[in-house]
């Protein structure tokens, strides 16, 4: 397998979907397709790729909008964390809280319910729950690239304060994060720069303070 990875910015809160490809098949995974389906179809499309399941780090609104679409056009799995499944069924209350046009809840075909390997075509990932920013927030981590969602982002981390979130649970994931992997993965977050684990431990003023627990 020969891996790359191609980043889409969608919707009014600018995440980032993530196309997970093998340039030997043409054989992709897509992480979080937040919005803007049709766009993150021509980007597949246009590159011949062939989608074969849509993972997602976490269910708030601007990381699942555009699952149910895509998930339907190429009948294609949608893996989430069975602890997910509380935000996602608020899906609408979400979209209107926000003010947001809703769109179709994505039905869920694999659960997830523990870390640990996932494979899916020639794609080998590896689970890491990360929760806190939401109840079942995962990062999967696959080669030298690891996707955190929003547990991790370049300075600063997710929020805690919306439903499910939790900040002792949030740093106990990020002390996790710093003591499984090597520290120079790229990480990719689900909005922002592209960073790597060693800058945030050393830079991110929220990991600073945590850097005792790591060493």
């Amino acid at each position: 397998m020969k891996l790359v990875v191609q980043s889409i910015v969608t919707g009014p809160f600018q995440e980032n979907t993530y196309i997970v490809g093998d340039q030997l098949s043409s054989q992709c995974v897509l992480i979080d397709p937040g919005d803007e389906d049709q766009k993150i179809i021509q980007v597949l499309e246009e590159n011949n790729l062939q989608p074969i399941a849509i993972i997602n780090t976490h269910a708030h609104l601007d990381h699942i909008g555009a699952v149910a679409e895509i998930k339907e056009r190429y009948t294609i799995p949608f893996y989430l964390h069975i602890a997910e499944k509380p935000v996602l069924e608020s899906y609408p209350i979400a979209t209107r809280m926000f003010g947001l046009q809703e769109k179709e809840t994505p039905s869920v075909d694999k659960w997830i319910e523990s870390g640990g390997p996932l494979k899916i075509g020639p794609f080998a990932f590896s689970i890491i729950e990360t929760p806190g920013h939401t109840p079942g927030g995962c990062s999967y981590v696959i080669e030298d690239c690891v996707f955190v969602g929003d547990t991790l982002f370049q300075g600063s981390i997710g929020r805690t304060d919306l439903p499910g979130g939790d900040w002792p649970t949030l740093e106990n994931s990020l002390v996790n994060l710093m003591t499984s992997l090597d520290l120079d993965v790229t990480v990719y977050s689900g909005h922002g720069p592209v960073t790597s684990l060693r800058i945030e431990k050393e830079q991110n003023p929220f990991l600073i303070p945590l850097k005792n627990r790591v060493n």
